[in-house]
C-alpha cells in the first residue's frame, strides 16, 4: 500500500496553526491531527493528515524560489473540485488555502485514495497475473485516453486554459523556465528550442491534459492490473494538445539510448516498448501519430528543464532530498536524447 512515512528533516510545517485553520474551514473534522509524509514525489510536498478516522491529503509547493506558473495549487483545486464528477480517477479537492501565513505557501486539501503504486518494477501483488506489465501499461494509456475524451465544457473547465497557440506558448514558457533555472550554460538546450519552433505540429484536438501521467502518478488496486483507480499531481493540468500529454508519458518510459548515462532506474522488468504505448494510444484516440517524435523531443526538453530546477534547488540548499543531487546528469542526458530525436 502507498503509505505515509515520517516527515523528512527540514520539511515540517506549523502543524498547530494548520490544525486550527483546518478545523475552522472543515468543521466536520474532529480529534487530534497527526501527520505523515508521502516520500515518492520530487517537487511538491505531499502530507497525510489524520483527524481521528478521517484521512486527508495536503499538497503544497516545494520550498525556495518557484518558477512562474509552476506548482500551482489553485489550478489543482480548480481541476479536482470539478473533474471528479466526470473522471473517476481524479480525487476530489475539498479546500484551497491561499493565505500563505498558515504554512508558508498556498495549499490544497484533497480526498485520500488508497491502493498501490508501481514505481520502478512490478509489485509482488501483480506477479501472479499473466502479462501483468502489458496490462498495467494498457490501463495507464487507456486512462489517459479517457481523460482526453472528456467534454471539458460539460465539466465546467473551459476556462482552464487557452488552447489557441498552446504549443507556441509552451515553448516560450519553458524556455523562460530554463533561463531562470540553469546552473550552467547548455547550448544543446537552446538548439532544441530552435528546432522545435521550426516544425510545430498542427493540434488535432483540444483536451484536458494532465501533463505528468506516469506510473508513479497512477494508483491501482492490488487485485486488478487492468484499471487505474486514481491519478495524482494535477497542478500542471490545462487545456491543450493531448499529444503533448502523451509525449510526456513516453519520456518516462525506458529508452535504450539513455542507458549510457547511468540515470536513476525508470522501470525494470518485462514492460512493453514505446511502440506498444503509441499503438495503444492511437487505437484509443484515433489521432494521427506521424509527428509523435516532435512531441517526444518536446517532452524530454521539458524534462531537462524540470531536472535542472530540482538540481538547482538542491545546490541552493532548498531541499535535503538526496535524490536531487543526481539530476544534473539527467539534464545532460535528456538534452542529448532530444537532439538525437530531432536531428
Amino acid at each position: 500500500m502507498d503509505s505515509a512515512k515520517a516527515v523528512r528533516k527540514g520539511e515540517a510545517l506549523d502543524w498547530d496553526k494548520l490544525a486550527i485553520y483546518l478545523r475552522a474551514n472543515l468543521p466536520e473534522l474532529t480529534g487530534e491531527m497527526t501527520v505523515g509524509q508521502f516520500h515518492g514525489g520530487h517537487a511538491n510536498l505531499t502530507y497525510l493528515l489524520k483527524f481521528g478516522a478521517t484521512e486527508l491529503v495536503m499538497r503544497r509547493p516545494p520550498f525556495g524560489k518557484i518558477a512562474p506558473g509552476a506548482h500551482d495549487m489553485k489550478r489543482e483545486y480548480r481541476v479536482l473540485s470539478k473533474l471528479y464528477k466526470h473522471f473517476s480517477p481524479a480525487p476530489r479537492a475539498y479546500h484551497l488555502c491561499e493565505e500563505e501565513t498558515i504554512i508558508g505557501a498556498k495549499f490544497v486539501v484533497i480526498e485520500r485514495r488508497t491502493g498501490v503504486i508501481v514505481r520502478y518494477e512490478l509489485l509482488d501483488c501483480f506477479k501472479g497475473f499473466e502479462n501483468a506489465e502489458e496490462r498495467l501499461t494498457d490501463a495507464m494509456i487507456r486512462a489517459q485516453a479517457n481523460l482526453h475524451a472528456i467534454d471539458y465544457e460539460a465539466a465546467d473547465l473551459s476556462r482552464l486554459g487557452r488552447p489557441a497557440g498552446f504549443l507556441e506558448r509552451q515553448l516560450a514558457g519553458w524556455g523562460k523556465r530554463w533561463d531562470l533555472s540553469k546552473t550552467t550554460d547548455n547550448k544543446g538546450m537552446d538548439e532544441i528550442l530552435v528546432l522545435l519552433q521550426k516544425n510545430i505540429p498542427t493540434t488535432q484536438k483540444v483536451s484536458i491534459i494532465h501533463n505528468d501521467i506516469k506510473f508513479d502518478n497512477c494508483q491501482f488496486q492490488p487485485d486488478n492490473p487492468d484499471k487505474v483507480t486514481s491519478i495524482f499531481d494535477w497542478d500542471m493540468c490545462t487545456l491543450g494538445d493531448p499529444l503533448a500529454d502523451f509525449g510526456s508519458t513516453l519520456s518516462y518510459w525506458p529508452e535504450p539510448f539513455l542507458e549510457q548515462f547511468d540515470l536513476p532506474v525508470m522501470l525494470l522488468g518485462n514492460f512493453p516498448t514505446k511502440t506498444f504505448l503509441i499503438e495503444k494510444y492511437a487505437a484509443y484516440t484515433d489521432l494521427d501519430m506521424s509527428q509523435v517524435n516532435w512531441y517526444q523531443a518536446f517532452a524530454y526538453w521539458k524534462g531537462a528543464v524540470i531536472a535542472e530546477q530540482l538540481y538547482a534547488r538542491y545546490l541552493k540548499g532548498e531541499s535535503t532530498d538526496e535524490r536531487m543531487k543526481k539530476f544534473g546528469k539527467t539534464t545532460n542526458a535528456f538534452t542529448q536524447f532530444a537532439l538525437h530525436i530531432l536531428q
